[in-house]
């Protein structure tokens, strides 16, 4: 698993250990999730290059180091993708935000477009695209698409809890693009659900059912 990187930081696992409680209400659920985006993106951001800037401080003159002009956006799938971005602008709080809206075809089970909205140059940026879930992999390959069609060339995809189907399937539609996970789990069940996982991350988030 080449582009694949596994986030086992200790502080992260105990976090996903902590959201998978059932028992952990919407208010924790959302508040963590966001604290778990916000110690991937320091990770996922580990190879950003840097250039030497001339600066003063209160004593003299010095040089320090400074993100080299890399321009970044955050997209979230839709809806769940929405509880990692407050915690990816904690980090990265220059980051543009876009949003892509998919849902699943009940006949095809294929994945449609419902809604779209991307920064104005976000063929220009380094892409974080996020989900809290990576399970049959189908809205997460199809929102990669979407953004290479419209000339994106520089994507990473977050997610925290992901199933080895859906990395497999990400693998072989997009092996240009790294995949950074918090927790690897076993397998898919017959509903699509990821296993052991911690149910709907939509529903927990936004306390809905």
């Amino acid at each position: 698993m080449s582009n694949v990187t596994v986030l086992d930081h200790p502080l992260i696992q105990h976090k996903v250990g902590v959201i998978r409680r059932k028992e952990v209400g919407s208010k924790d659920f959302r508040a963590i999730i966001s604290e778990i985006a916000m110690l991937m993106c320091y990770e996922a951001t580990r190879d950003l290059k840097l250039v030497d800037v001339e600066i003063e401080t209160p004593i003299c003159s010095t040089k320090v180091k400074e993100l080299s002009g890399k321009k970044l956006a955050v997209v979230p799938i839709l809806r769940a993708g929405l509880g990692m971005v407050d915690g990816m602008l904690a980090m990265i709080p220059a980051a543009k935000v876009g949003h892509i809206g998919l849902y699943r075809d009940p006949e095809t089970l294929k994945p449609v477009e419902y809604y779209c909205k991307l920064p104005a140059d976000c063929d220009e940026r380094e892409v974080f695209v996020v989900d809290p879930m990576l399970a049959t992999g189908g809205s997460s390959t199809a929102a990669i698409q979407m953004l290479k069609d419209k000339g994106c060339k520089h994507i990473r995809f977050m997610c925290i809890i992901a199933a080895p189907e859906g990395v497999k399937k990400m693998q072989e539609e997009h092996p240009d693009v790294d995949i950074y996970i918090a927790a690897l789990d076993e397998h898919l069940n017959d509903h699509g659900y990821i296993v052991p996982g911690l149910g709907d991350a939509g529903d927990r988030i936004f306390g809905t059912k």
